[in-house]
């Protein structure tokens, strides 16, 4: 008996061993970008005993670009607005019924931009002239709320 037990003790952790290792290699890091994207419009000055002015949701495309700057696009008339963009297009994603969106990217950085017919709107700039720089880190969504503010005063 006591030989048997020495030769399956052995085969069982063997096996238990390489179930695991199975398991925890198939796991694949996910990282990338997500949030949501709303329509700002019209008076939003806070009035005493008015009720808080709420955002709407928007369903939309969410363009994601190499790093942009202000240089790599042709402006439109319009503040925020840009006929075209210089950069490689690296994704696009379109925001479910409840304006939120979510893609999958490796890590590095990105820009984002609202497709609204047949220009882009961002209104996010750092202080180098990138437009709307989001940074995707190892193993975690960056989140990335879009506000599109059309004819709005505050």
């Amino acid at each position: 008996m006591k030989p048997i037990l020495f030769l399956l003790f052995p085969l069982i952790l063997t096996i238990l061993g390489c179930s695991n290792t199975k398991i925890s290699s198939s796991i694949i890091a996910k990282q990338g970008i997500l949030g949501i994207v709303t329509e700002t419009r019209g008076n939003q000055m806070p009035m005493k005993g008015a009720p808080q002015k709420m955002t709407k949701i928007i369903q939309c495309t969410v363009l994601v670009y190499e790093p942009t700057t202000i240089s790599d696009t042709e402006p439109n008339e319009t503040a925020a607005f840009y006929t075209a963009i210089h950069t490689k297009q690296i994704a696009a994603v379109d925001t479910d019924s409840t304006g939120e969106f979510k893609v999958n990217l490796p890590i590095g950085k990105y820009s984002l931009f609202i497709k609204m017919g047949d220009r882009f709107y961002a209104n996010l700039y750092d202080q180098f002239n990138h437009i709307a720089l989001f940074e995707v880190l190892p193993n975690g969504y960056t989140t990335a709320n879009l506000k599109l503010i059309r004819s709005a005063t505050y």
